[in-house]
């Protein structure tokens, strides 16, 4: 069975995006993946086809009604759909390697792309959204962040990276930032390629990837070396 997403946006347009490019179009032309962009002003009840309020207890911006979202949803993800439902928020659990690799063994996923100030908070509890955020930083809207989470669950899935090494050797993959690479030419400006990368000797090269793994983590993220 091939992974499903829907996506629940006020800007279908915005897909498949990248995602009809290079690994991740070709998975989704040869059906290893499906895509569906759901327009969510198609639920809304009034003829100016709205989806937002003001905030309840006033405030800046607008918020989207929960009631609209909650029969988009219910479109999407009818009763017996075990796709897990993700909210793209700010707020949310942050998006890990773990978690990527937990969604490309499953069935799929719906994704709701939140705007404005953000979502009903009486949905998200009526609907058990899964609020995931992609960094601490502030969008426009879910749909980047809806792109960047399928773009790396999609690498994952069986068969669209052709050599399935790749994804065990990559950042994250063992609590590790990736060691360096190089490739041909061996002197590029003055700099050589290091000498145990082509002495041939494989357990050597191991352990000097494995310590410069180590090393660029210690400096650039020691929150992943913390016990």
């Amino acid at each position: 069975m091939s992974f499903a997403a829907s996506v629940l946006t006020l800007y279908p347009e915005m897909f498949p995006g990248a995602l009809g490019l290079s690994l991740a179009g070709r998975a989704l032309e040869a059906g290893t993946w499906s895509l569906e962009a759901i327009q969510i002003r198609d639920f809304a009840t009034d003829k100016h086809r709205t989806v937002d309020d003001t905030p309840a207890g006033g405030g800046a911006g607008m918020v989207m009604r929960a009631d609209v979202l909650a029969k988009a949803i219910d479109h999407a993800s009818p009763p017996g759909d075990e796709r897990p439902r993700l909210l793209m928020s700010p707020r949310g659990k942050p998006l890990t390697q773990t978690r990527v690799r937990q969604l490309a063994a499953g069935p799929g996923a719906v994704i709701l792309c939140g705007r404005f100030e953000g979502v009903d908070q009486r949905v998200i509890d009526a609907r058990g959204l899964e609020e995931v955020s992609i960094g601490d930083f502030i969008l426009s809207g879910g749909e980047p962040a809806a792109l960047v989470l399928l773009d790396a669950v999609v690498r994952l899935l069986p068969g669209v990276m052709g050599n399935a090494v790749s994804g065990e050797e990559e950042s994250f993959e063992n609590g590790l930032l990736e060691h360096p690479h190089y490739t041909r030419p061996q002197e590029f400006e003055g700099r050589q390629i290091p000498d145990v990368l082509i002495s041939g000797n494989h357990k050597k090269i191991a352990e000097w990837r494995r310590a410069e793994a180590e090393k660029l983590t210690q400096e650039r993220r020691p929150d992943l070396l913390a016990p």
